[in-house]
């Protein structure tokens, strides 16, 4: 194991030897971030002060930051009902939540974000954070979000990742005083112990912060005018380097109505190949000034941590997807509550948190969700799309699209998309109109259904019982994230309990196991990857259905070193790769096709 901890320190420290300056002009920020040091044990910290959450509701009433956006072309599209519109409810059963507790109570709004690990759960919200085992037991008090960083305050916007390609955890906010974003990476696997924590002073206030996970960085998108996007340097903030740095770019967002949120791609199953672009994405509407057509804009970020001077980004392509409206009131009284004059803010004309990247055979996912306007008459509803990137051009496409949003009369808004290593997609969000009081709830699709439906009946989570008031300001984000298993989905959003209080929860939920779904899955099967004598045994077992697979083992950053196949035969399937060539190091493996897949890692001795 010490041979593994020195080779690994020094991929980490030796891949970089930039210059030591700091430069800070129009085009580029580069600065190293402070090193703030150890944090105590998560499991030793004080509960949090409840109070704080009075104090957080007034800084997020704040809107300068946030814009809405008018209709100012008569002639946009579409006219009147959105054109792929899917008005009914699928048919396919789905299973009641695996899990479904409680989570924090927040600010307002409470911004939830959260994600599973191998045994765990962390939720955050607007002023504390919470880890809990993955029944709902809590393993840690709620705590400030403040006490992770020394002298810091609970100003959030939090965002939880599970970084599973290196088994650790992140847990993010920013510092309205100072322009700061903090950084906190754990130290080991385990989220009670300790984290490397960092303070990252940007040019501007990083309002509306967005990560996600990529082999050369963390990501971040703000919405701000000056250096939006940023790239944080993961290799030496996952091993406590006081050096680690970051890059920050501006894009010149034209034609764009004024908040500036864009998600970068975040990625699930093995991690794209060292030095592979990030992706951004946002879209523009027809109805806003200066732009002709609905559309999907795709940035493309290259970084040089050895000559930060060299990173740039730009317009890499536009897709055009079906015509929507994007645009619901410029008061944010959007959304109707049931038995309330109150409305709620939609969210609009933003995509949500997350933009999932998953790595298949021989393309690339991405998943996108928004909320639209599906009548003219603020009903929401939720447009979806699964992008599809060509793995030897590098070009993306938008493989399929609809728009969630059944005929009773209610809205889905404040949605969270993902799919899983079997291709399947969920789709939850949140539930309010003439009918509901504001709820949670959720669906999903198998990837052999006709495209561009949710075919599965919409289960609902939690239920709520009373209206909102006070406010328009409502979740402002959830958070759906990939269980390590490949096949469980986690979400997190709001909803409203007795007598208005704002209510978060936490389920998890998997589109599988349906009777007579055709067996072109892994949903049960036992991968099983193990080294002897310098073999790499890779096996399959228990699965459904007889196939080709193709074999591939992956360093952590996502290069290729093996590639093999075989085929699935009376439900199983072994491959051998020899390598006693290679050094002692974490790798991944996966096993799959173009329609379902399995990643695991491998320590080699």
């Amino acid at each position: 194991m010490q041979r593994n901890l020195l080779l690994f320190t020094f991929i980490l420290f030796g891949a970089y030897s930039f210059a030591q300056e700091e430069i800070d002009n129009d085009q580029i920020t580069f600065r190293r971030g402070e090193y703030l040091g150890v944090s105590i044990p998560l499991k030793d910290l004080p509960a949090a002060d409840d109070s704080d959450d009075k104090e957080m509701a007034k800084d997020h009433q704040i809107r300068e930051n946030r814009k809405r956006p008018e209709a100012v072309n008569p002639n946009a599209l579409p006219y009147g009902i959105d054109p792929i519109l899917q008005g009914s409810f699928g048919t396919t059963p789905l299973k009641a939540p695996i899990k479904n507790w409680d989570g924090q109570t927040g600010a307002f709004p409470p911004d939830p974000s959260g994600a599973a690990g191998p045994n765990h759960y962390i939720q955050a919200v607007n002023s504390k954070y919470r880890i809990y085992d993955k029944n709902g037991s809590p393993v840690t008090s709620s705590l400030n979000l403040s006490s992770l960083w020394a002298g810091s305050s609970n100003d959030g916007d939090p965002i939880v990742l599970y970084d599973r390609h290196a088994d650790r955890w992140v847990i993010t906010q920013f510092q309205i005083s100072g322009n700061k974003i903090l950084f906190a990476v754990s130290t080991t696997p385990d989220p009670t112990s300790t984290y490397y924590t960092y303070s990252f002073n940007m040019p501007t206030f990083p309002d509306y912060p967005k990560f996600s996970i990529w082999a050369d960085g963390y990501y971040m998108t703000t919405n701000t005018g000056q250096k939006n996007l940023a790239a944080f340097q993961r290799e030496k903030m996952l091993v406590g380097d006081p050096t680690a740095a970051m890059v920050g770019l501006n894009h010149a967002y034209s034609s764009h109505y004024g908040f500036k949120c864009i998600l970068p791609a975040d990625a699930d199953g093995d991690l794209p190949p060292y030095g592979t672009p990030q992706y951004f994405f946002y879209f523009q509407d027809d109805s806003w000034n200066g732009v002709s057509q609905d559309q999907i804009k795709i940035l493309k970020m290259e970084v040089d941590w050895n000559t930060p001077t060299n990173s740039t980004v730009s317009l890499h392509q536009t897709l055009y997807p079906a015509a929507f409206n994007s645009v619901f009131t410029t008061s944010w009284n959007d959304i109707v509550q049931k038995n309330s004059s109150q409305k709620l803010d939609a969210i609009s004309s933003i995509f949500m948190f997350r933009a999932q990247y998953i790595r298949w055979s021989d393309y690339n996912t991405v998943m996108l969700c928004h909320v639209t306007d599906i009548d003219n008459n603020n009903t929401g509803g939720i447009r979806w799309y699964e992008l599809r990137e060509d793995q030897a051009t590098g070009q993306f496409s938008v493989y399929q699209e609809g728009t969630y949003a059944p005929s009773d009369g209610d809205s889905r808004f404040v949605g969270s998309i993902a799919m899983d290593m079997n291709g399947s997609i969920g789709l939850a969000y949140s539930i309010s109109g003439p009918n509901s009081f504001p709820s949670l709830g959720y669906t999903g699709r198998f990837p052999w259904q006709p495209l561009g439906q949710m075919w599965a009946q919409e289960t609902i989570a939690v239920s709520g019982v009373s209206a909102q008031s006070g406010g328009n300001r409502f979740g402002d984000y959830s958070h759906m994230s990939l269980d390590p298993n490949g096949t469980t989905f986690w979400f997190t959003g709001e909803y409203i309990g007795t007598s208005g209080s704002r209510r978060t929860r936490i389920f998890s939920f998997e589109v599988q196991d349906f009777v007579g779904t055709p067996q072109t899955q892994l949903n049960e099967s036992e991968m099983v990857a193990y080294v002897n004598n310098g073999d790499l045994n890779v096996e399959l077992k228990n699965v459904q259905f007889d196939a080709n697979v193709e074999i591939e083992l992956f360093e952590m950053n996502g290069r290729s070193i093996r590639k093999g196949s075989g085929k699935i035969m009376g439900g199983m399937m072994k491959h051998v790769f020899d390598v006693n060539d290679l050094p002692a190091a974490t790798y991944l493996v996966r096993v799959g096709n173009h329609d379902a897949q399995r990643v695991q890692k491998i320590i080699i001795q």
